[in-house]
């Protein structure tokens, strides 16, 4: 088996510091030491003291509280809702075929639209002419915008346009079944999607991304990283899910691979 030469990784760390999701969803990661742990693997071996113990040190341990969709994830057809346009349940990350993951890749170049932009099926079609490439049924596409330069920022969750209803069901249609960005969210962020719906009140520009997946479920990355030292194609993208029963979503180690 021919190993690659060269893996990126593109996903993000998770971590208390980082400004990367709104307050209402960020995660809690608890850190206990091996010294802290010593008393607790004692008690599972009547008579053994801390002190019997290499440094006097046990296991190292994190306690977690996330949401399925913090950090670098994969979005799962039912999270964008319960059931299909023709009345089916929307498939659960744990359900999902797992060759979808592993894949080759092609990357759009969208950093120099504009924060909030809504990218079209012209837009998708125009990037993959300049790049001089034809999709094939399940590429793996990945969109660079410019919020992957806000990363840590708190104008993260307000950078880079988004991807809409129609270029994600254009997508859709050539056999693209999982594609990723860089920004907080495959749609537009919210707060220019506000700015618009109050414009407009047409609840038709609400989460249309997203929402794309009801008539053809699909999945997709959100918070990916690095996505500007890929090239635009010629790469392989491994993005397994986590297994989570029943879940809208799983944590992924998304990397690019490089023959």
């Amino acid at each position: 088996m021919k190993m690659p030469s060269r893996i990126v990784d593109i996903s993000q760390p998770l971590d208390n510091e980082t400004v990367v999701d709104p307050p209402f969803m960020r995660p809690s990661i608890r850190y206990t030491t091996g010294k802290e742990n010593a008393a607790l693997m004692c008690e599972l071996f009547p008579g053994l003291k801390p002190e019997d113990l290499p440094g006097g040190e046990a296991w190292a341990l994190e306690y977690v509280t996330l949401t399925t969709h913090n950090g670098t994830h994969m979005d799962a057809p039912y999270h964008y809702n319960s059931r299909d346009a023709r009345g089916n349940p929307m498939p659960t990350i744990d359900q999902m075929p797992l060759d979808w993951y592993f894949r080759p890749g092609v990357k759009l170049d969208f950093r120099h639209l504009d924060d909030g932009y809504v990218a079209t099926a012209a837009d998708v079609q125009a990037e993959l002419s300049r790049i001089g490439y034809r999709l094939q049924p399940l590429d793996i596409v990945l969109v660079n915008t410019r919020a992957g330069d806000m990363y840590g920022t708190a104008d993260y969750i307000h950078s880079g346009c988004g991807v809409g209803r129609e270029a994600t069901h254009w997508l859709i249609e050539q056999g693209v079944r999982v594609t990723g960005i860089d920004g907080w969210s495959w749609d537009a962020p919210f707060s220019k999607t506000l700015e618009r719906w109050l414009a407009t009140r047409d609840p038709r520009i609400v989460w249309e991304g997203h929402y794309a997946g009801i008539d053809t479920p699909y999945c997709h990355m959100e918070k990916l990283r690095h996505l500007e030292t890929l090239p635009p194609f010629g790469f392989s993208v491994a993005c397994f899910p986590c297994k989570i029963k029943a879940a809208s979503g799983g944590w992924t180690r998304a990397v690019a691979m490089f023959d």
